[in-house]
């Protein structure tokens, strides 16, 4: 595991929760019958993959999710946040811009791959002030739209009401006349279980975020939640509490500062857990108190607040590297939890130093992305 670190980006979250001042505009009028900003349909989260007949699985692309409005010359990349993407993607805009028809509405999600891999922290850097900058990581690192909804046709019809069955197969007429190797490409799809269950056990390997599972004879719902339902990979990792922080009133623990060891044996902050009921806060510091006063992190350590967070302490406790929690998390990127994280329990029987980042590296050797989804 490298101990370059990018800090720049390493207390980000994911685009739908960014602040409206990192992504700002307005959107043009259109000649269309869907106007930007438009709440793209959203999914219910549950635990287990749905059953039955009448249901479409798709891969959950770990990117940005995207509404791309084209009217002629003009093109609009819409955030699920209701934000404009176009300026930090001008290789979406081209790639969308060649394409043969002229006019269209589609969904997707923008993502960066590398060697088969998709690459979140890549996608986190595009949001960025300076326009040379977003020229020169579009040209290294080119995002890929893919396009799992088909909303305005060539025609310019409005196609949110017809079911999912009936827009599937017209967004797969469209994707018959754009040539491969597009950066524009068409979402893989499937009806039987199997294949999403397969998609569960392989695709964390590669960076994707779990299944979608959305039923074949509902419309469009624009804002809704009713009618698609994710399930998100969940996984584990033990971590070494390195320091606390306080709670910001009441005096209690607010939150656990977790770390992993480095190939260099230097422990390294890598996220938090703060999801404690006030009687486990109160628990907490008598836990904690033995340890007080250590050494804490040997290597990267807590910083102060990003750019992107508002009233975050910077004030934390070190503690003696000795303490081992096991902790639930859906992401680890850019050598950190992206989100919280959910302590699960205490591990006494572990040795700190066996909490290394083998646990969470999610590349793997083999087929990458192409490979699992042509299979």
């Amino acid at each position: 595991m490298p101990t370059s670190r990018k800090k720049d980006n390493q207390d980000r979250v994911t685009e739908g929760a960014l602040p409206a001042e990192a992504l700002q505009g307005e959107f043009p009028k259109l000649n269309l019958p869907l106007q930007p900003p438009y709440p793209p349909m959203e999914a219910k989260s549950v635990d287990e993959i749905p059953r039955g007949e009448g249901w479409q699985y798709e891969p959950k692309w770990d990117g940005f999710r995207c509404l791309v409005f084209r009217d002629g010359d003009q093109v609009v990349l819409q955030s699920k946040a209701g934000q404009p993407l176009a300026r930090y993607f001008p290789e979406i805009v081209k790639a969308v811009k060649e394409l043969r028809p002229t006019r269209f509405v589609l969904d997707g999600e923008i993502v960066i791959l590398d060697n088969g891999h998709i690459e979140f922290d890549e996608l986190l850097m595009r949001i960025h002030p300076a326009a040379s900058r977003i020229k020169k990581l579009s040209e290294e690192t080119p995002a890929t739209l893919f396009v799992f909804d088909l909303l305005v046709d060539k025609e310019k019809n409005n196609l949110t009401e017809m079911p999912l069955e009936v827009r599937r197969s017209r967004l797969e007429e469209f994707f018959d006349e754009i040539p491969k190797g597009s950066l524009i490409r068409l979402s893989p799809k499937a009806e039987d279980v199997r294949s999403a269950e397969r998609w569960m056990e392989q695709l964390g390997s590669i960076g994707l975020d779990g299944v979608i599972a959305k039923r074949l004879d509902v419309p469009y719902a624009s804002g809704d939640r009713s009618a698609m339902q994710k399930i998100k990979l969940i996984r584990t990792a033990d971590c070494v509490v390195g320091g606390f922080r306080w709670a910001s009133k009441g005096g209690k623990v607010g939150s656990l500062l977790l770390g992993l060891y480095d190939d260099n044996g230097k422990l390294n902050h890598v996220g938090f857990s703060s999801s404690f009921s006030v009687e486990e806060r109160g628990e907490l510091e008598k836990v904690l108190k033995p340890y007080m006063g250590g050494k804490g992190f040997s290597g990267a350590a807590p910083g102060g607040p990003s750019r992107w967070a508002t009233e975050r302490s910077t004030q934390w406790e070190p503690l003696d590297p000795k303490l081992v929690c096991e902790v639930r998390y859906d992401h680890f990127s850019g050598e950190r939890f992206r989100h919280g994280t959910k302590f699960l329990r205490w591990r006494p029987e572990k040795r700190p130093k066996s909490c290394t980042y083998e646990q969470v590296e999610t590349k793997k050797k083999g087929q990458g992305l192409e490979g699992l989804l042509a299979a």
